[in-house]
């Protein structure tokens, strides 16, 4: 498999689940400006979309869309168990976190990043998400992660979005859970080699 990414994107999430699960895979970089990869092909041609993260399987064909790869690669290694089984309340519990990750938190970011956005704007976006952030360590009290004892592709996404907090420079001193877990996720072998392989640190 081949996962096209960009450092510290959206793509960092199924890049740490590739390597928790131990699966073979390769890595290559996007500009998503010029829609090239690091090895001058046409990104588009790869993906329509022009999106990362983006999936290249071994038949050939594309999977998208970060929160549906994240699944299916817990899926190819179910003994890992980085995704609760099929058919138990566990399995829709991380769907429910994936879901608020992708629809709160990562989406709640994109006025940030966008350079046209108001400053008025900007800070009623991170008032927003700030909260949002007070709910996430509220949520963490009693577990090392969000599903409990276990690490999951849900504390994937998560540890991903909240470095852009970090890069944002918003203060969650306060969210002591929070900032527990993000050192326990960091600490963590997949993680760590992930964010040596983006050039991330």
């Amino acid at each position: 498999m081949k996962l096209y990414y960009k450092p510290g994107a959206c793509s960092l999430s199924p890049h740490i689940v590739l390597r928790e699960a131990g699966l073979d895979f390769s890595i290559e970089k996007v500009d998503l400006a010029t829609k090239k990869t690091e090895t001058g092909d046409d990104f588009l041609t790869v993906n329509p979309k022009g999106q990362i993260p983006t999936l290249l399987l071994s038949d050939g064909s594309i999977l998208t869309e970060g929160v549906a790869i994240v699944q299916y690669l817990a899926d190819q290694k179910p003994d890992r168990q980085l995704m609760p089984e099929q058919g138990t309340l566990a399995r829709y519990h991380a769907l429910e976190w994936l879901n608020y990750i992708a629809t709160e938190l990562h989406k709640g970011f994109s006025p940030l990043f966008n350079p046209k956005t108001p400053d008025e704007f900007k800070a009623l976006t991170r008032e927003a998400l700030s909260k949002k952030f007070a709910y996430v360590d509220e949520s963490l009290k009693g577990h090392a992660f969000l599903l409990g004892t276990r690490f999951s592709v849900a504390d994937a996404y998560l540890f991903t979005v909240m470095g852009w907090a970090k890069a944002l420079k918003f203060d969650f001193a306060a969210l002591t859970e929070l900032n527990a877990y993000l050192e326990r996720v960091a600490a963590r072998p997949a993680v760590d080699a992930a964010m040596k392989a983006e050039g991330l640190k």
